[in-house]
Formats: structure tokens, sequence, C-alpha cells
């Protein structure tokens, strides 16, 4: 097979094992269900998928519910539950309506009732119900992400401006009890930042969240300010949590599948967290330093790096790693390296990620001009170095590759 082709197989094993169904079977088999209400809120890029094997297992214990995903990610309706599509990763009035719905439907419940909360990546944006106006929610939103702030520091700050993150909507639900179901997308699975935490005790304290606002330059208003200063829950009651697949699993799966083909596997971190295209320059310098190698190689990296945007073109951390890495192309052979994102998106595009190799890449001149400008999409589309899966169900982080083939 080519290297293309090897690459394809890896990237949709590694998608097969992480998928969100495993989880919710996981967390519903043989248990108990209580005697009063089931209600069921799905947030996140996964919801609906979560959702529908809810849906499958409880049946007619299902008192109804809502599952809150990004648009394009439904796939038909799952009686008896609200289905609703949302903007990601900037929250819109959709996002709003929804989550003061699912306010709704858990507001009156009894000792005897349950939350089924289901949480995957993107929950964060597409769970929302702001306390300071949309616009200025909407402006620090894309100024944390243009400026390069990392989900942890994004999620600290959004908390405060929340009527419903960092524990807050655990406190709408009570009395009834809350069943967590958390797909992790966030390095080291801190329960209180995926999706912002909407039913765990909130573990970021105001000090922080005001020092995040004032490193990355946050326009902000006196209500906005205020808001940052107040403490979110630090106490609740005990909600029985399973958390599911994480980038560990994403990594394993792919190792798995490189090694079926061939491939002697280096996993070099689950924990990759810095600037995109630092990552793929290094990247691009480990491929280069064994090339002398007489078997065929495949290191891997999983995690999620961030952009800081100042060009005005298109792409991902995802796109902008690879096209990076592709500047050390020319010193290689049959040798590729991609990244892509377990979601199937890749920032505000329909990629998941990107794709070079030894045959295939842009000019040093155009990758340059390309990263100047932050448009690696069309300095890898150029060449047939996008990769589209369109949306996967799932979303546990990103995984970058590099094969070496001999």
């Amino acid at each position: 097979m080519s290297l293309r082709e090897d690459a394809d197989c890896i990237i949709q094993y590694a998608l097969s094992q992480v998928q969100p169904e495993k989880a919710v079977r996981r967390a519903l088999a043989n248990r108990p269900l209580p005697p009063g209400r089931i209600v069921l809120v799905a947030i996140g890029k996964a919801a609906w998928q979560m959702a529908a094997t809810a849906t499958e297992i409880l049946g007619s214990r299902l008192s109804g519910g809502i599952v809150i995903t990004k648009y394009g990610h439904s796939r038909g309706v799952l009686p008896p539950l609200l289905i609703r599509e949302a903007g990601h990763p900037i929250p819109d009035e959709n996002t709003f309506h929804a989550t003061r719905e699912a306010c709704e439907l858990v507001s009156g419940l009894t000792v005897n009732d349950l939350v089924l909360f289901l949480v995957s990546g993107g929950g964060s944006a597409l769970f929302e119900d702001p306390l300071i106006p949309p616009a200025d929610l909407f402006r620090a939103t894309e100024e944390l992400l243009a400026r390069g702030a990392d989900i942890r520091e994004m999620n600290t700050v959004r908390k405060r401006f929340s009527a419903v993150k960092g524990g807050k909507f655990a406190l709408l639900c009570q009395p009834a009890a809350i069943l967590n179901v958390v797909l992790s997308d966030i390095l080291g699975d801190p329960l209180d930042m995926i999706a912002s935490g909407p039913t765990f005790p909130d573990t970021s304290t105001c000090e922080e969240a005001l020092a995040i606002a004032r490193k990355y330059r946050l326009s902000m208003t006196e209500e906005m300010v205020s808001c940052l200063k107040v403490e979110t829950p630090k106490a609740l009651p005990v909600a029985e949590t399973i958390v599911g697949s994480n980038v560990r699993t994403l990594c394993e799966a792919a190792s798995t599948s490189a090694a079926s083909l061939g491939y002697q596997v280096t996993l070099l971190t689950d924990c990759l967290d810095c600037e995109a295209r630092e990552a793929g320059r290094f990247l691009g310098v480990i491929a280069r330093s064994h090339q002398n190698t007489r078997r065929s190689l495949a290191f891997l990296a999983g995690g999620e790096t961030v952009v800081h945007i100042t060009g005005s073109g298109l792409g991902g951390r995802n796109q902008e790693l690879v096209l990076a890495a592709s500047l050390s192309l020319p010193e290689t052979q049959t040798t590729a390296i991609f990244s892509f994102g377990s979601d199937g998106t890749d920032g505000p595009t329909d990629a998941a990620g990107g794709y070079v190799d030894s045959e295939s890449f842009p000019t040093t001149e155009d990758a340059l001009a390309a990263l100047a400008a932050n448009d690696s999409y069309h300095a890898l589309k150029s060449c047939g170095g996008l990769i589209l899966t369109g949306p996967t169900g799932t979303n546990v982080n990103d995984l970058a590759v590099i094969l070496i083939k001999r």
C-alpha cells in the first residue's frame, strides 16, 4: 500500500476505537434505575451518538431530554428527545435558547429522579446561558481563540461568564441525582474543565481568571470584571461519573493499526501541548533524523496544540502543524507526516487535518508564505493534502503521526 493508504487505515481504525457509544453502554449496563423520571441532557460534538445509545438502552424509561450539538452533527430524530444544533467554537443564539430549554427540563425534579448528563468535546461552546451581553461573550471567546489561549485558560474565564458552567448546572438539577458520562478531550481528564464542568466543583479561582484576562488582553467591561471576581461553586453533592475515551485511547489505537501495517511504533507523547507550528517543525526534524533506518518507523504524538492567529488565511491547528512539518520533507524519502482532529473538523474548515509526504508537499516558499498568513488550508489543498472525514461523532483530541516506510 502507499503511504497515503497507510495513513488512511491508521486514521480510520483510530477513530473507530474512540466512538462514544462504548462509554454510554458501560455507564448504563446493569444499572438499577431510580423510580422517578429520567431526563437526558447531552452536549458536545458527540452528543447525538451518545444520546442515541442511551435511548436504545433506556427505552420507555427515558422521560425526555435534549441533545445540543454542533451544526451538521445531528443524525436525525431521537424520540422523546429535543434535537438542537448550535454554534461552535463561538456560541450563538441557538446555543443560548437550547441551554435554557435544558435548564427548564431539569427544573422541578425530585430526589427520586435522575439527570443523565452526557458530555463530549465542544460542550463548553454548545452549552451556555451567559451572564454578560452575548456580544461581550462572543468578543472574549474570539480574542481568547485568536491569541492562543489553551482550553483550560478559556474555560477558566468562560465559567465565570456563565449561568450553567463551573458547577452551576448541578445546582439547577437538585435534588435529583446526576449520572455524568464524560468523553474527555482535555489532557489529564480534569472533570471541572471538560465542557467547563457544568456539574463539577470548580478548582480554578477568580485570581486565575483575572490573570488570564490580563495575559490575553481581553476587552473587558465593568460587568465582565465583576463576573470574573465572583467565585464558582466549590462543593456540590457527589455525582457518579463515568469517563470515556481520551487521547491515550486514540494513541493506543493508532499504534495498533500502524504495527499491523509493519511499522515499528514509538509514542512520543500523549500530552502534546504547544504552538502548532513548533510541534510541526519538531516532528519534521524527527523525520529527517531517522532517514537511515532499514525498518519502517511510525512516531505518534497525541494532544492539542494552539495557533496564534496573526494572518487572515484559513486553517486549523492540525493543518498548521503539518504545513510547518512539510519544510523538512525535501530531505526525506518515502516519509509522510499527518495530523488530524478526532472530531473531523480542524478550525473553521471542512477538513479534519492535513497530510504531506516526500512526493507531495508545498514548496518552501509557498509554505512559509502560508504560515505567515495562517493559510494552511489552501496551501495543503493545492497539493491534495487535506484530510476530509466529515463529522466523526467523537472528540477526544488530536493525533500527529510520522510514517517512514522502508
